[in-house]
């Protein structure tokens, strides 16, 4: 069937008008002349904080906006394209159409994906992500399924050329890990994961049993909004407990020989967060503080908010006990149980590629929280 390029055009015309509408570009402008004037600033590094918070908000501001006008900048090329291909005919005119077929159909996707980035409207949705993986009931196949979530998530980010940093990694004593702590460093990573929390549930034929008899597994997904610096939240040193422990990788083999990795306990709440990645105890003191502050803040959101809507820290109580299954036996599928979205490439999965499944849950999220108001 022959490709509709000038209806197609036009839809994603209409789309980024749309978008654009979001995003209120003029307001970005405003914002990026406005931190620019503020960066530029002598002696602003005399105060590190608060110019981290203009460098980062700048960056942010500018990322925002250049992502809009690059993909306007897509279809436009596109078009110019088309056009080409049409005038000139020939085997160099269907060429021309033959790879504007493909530009198109990456770029129907690829706005999409940012279509979708504009329902994040959430109080915390812009803001950096923790996220935590941890092993459930399955025993070592569980293990190995946590650290599999991890590469996942990982090789997504790597994909999207998102920054990480493995905040801490605890390992199970036969394979994978008892749980996982990372950042995902770009905004609106929150808005973007937080629907990815839950209980993830894998069916395999299990590599750790002698039987090759089947297994089922499951691991939890908890994702929570990294804390700034013009976030509240105080805790009292009284109200914090600290260990410090030698840090140690798979087998607990040694791989610090100073008691660098630390555990901090929020005594009120029973909260616990542990770093170990960071090659000083100063580093991951830090690491753990930070992240403790980022729970409780949501925690405190979600005692101010009696509903917990768009909140990840309950995993239970937002997605239920199972969102999404991979099955690799006796068939290939994976199937997000909230949305309904499947697909049948469980290798592509587990490699990273998961934007669909995370377009069609931020979908399914705006759509429910619109049904719940």
């Amino acid at each position: 069937m022959a490709v509709d390029f000038e209806n197609d055009i036009k839809h994603l015309r209409s789309t980024m008008d749309s978008v654009r509408e979001v995003t209120d570009l003029s307001r970005l402008e405003a914002e990026i002349t406005d931190l620019e004037a503020q960066a530029s600033v002598p002696h602003l590094w005399d105060d590190p904080e608060k110019a981290q918070h203009v460098t980062s908000a700048l960056s942010r501001a500018k990322s925002e906006h250049d992502r809009v006008t690059n993909m306007d900048a897509r279809v436009e090329d596109l078009e110019a394209l088309v056009e080409l291909g049409t005038e000139v005919g020939g085997p160099e005119g269907a060429g021309a159409l033959q790879e504007a077929e493909r530009d198109l159909a990456k770029l129907k996707r690829d706005i999409d994906l940012l279509e979708v980035r504009t329902l994040l409207s959430g109080e915390y949705d812009e803001r950096e992500a923790v996220v935590t993986i941890r092993a459930g009931a399955g025993g070592v196949d569980a293990a190995d399924f946590a650290e599999m979530l991890m590469r996942m998530y990982l090789r997504w980010a790597e994909r999207n050329h998102y920054p990480t940093s493995v905040l801490d990694t605890s390992y199970a004593e036969e394979a994978g890990l008892k749980s996982a702590t990372f950042e995902v460093k770009v905004p609106y990573a929150y808005g973007t994961l937080a629907v990815e929390a839950g209980t993830h549930r894998l069916v395999r034929i299990s590599p750790f049993d002698n039987q090759g008899r089947r297994q089922t597994s499951f691991a939890a997904v908890e994702v929570i909004p990294l804390i700034e610096t013009t976030d509240t939240i105080d805790i009292p040193d009284a109200d914090i407990k600290v260990d410090v422990f030698r840090s140690s990788g798979p087998g607990g083999q040694s791989v610090n020989t100073t008691d660098s990795a630390v555990r901090m306990t929020h005594l009120p709440t029973g909260t616990v967060v542990s770093m170990q990645n960071e090659k000083s105890q100063i580093q991951n003191r830090a690491a753990a503080l930070r992240v403790l502050q980022s729970r409780l803040l949501l925690l405190k959101k979600q005692e101010e908010n009696a509903t917990r809507k768009e909140m990840a820290g309950d995993v239970k109580a937002s997605w239920g006990e199972q969102m999404r299954s991979y099955v690799l036996h006796p068939y290939q599928m994976v199937k997000d149980l909230r949305t309904g979205h499947e697909v049948g490439s469980t290798s592509a999965v587990l490699d990273g590629e998961i934007d669909d499944f995370i377009a069609a849950g931020i979908r399914w999220k705006r759509s429910h929280d619109r049904d719940e108001d």
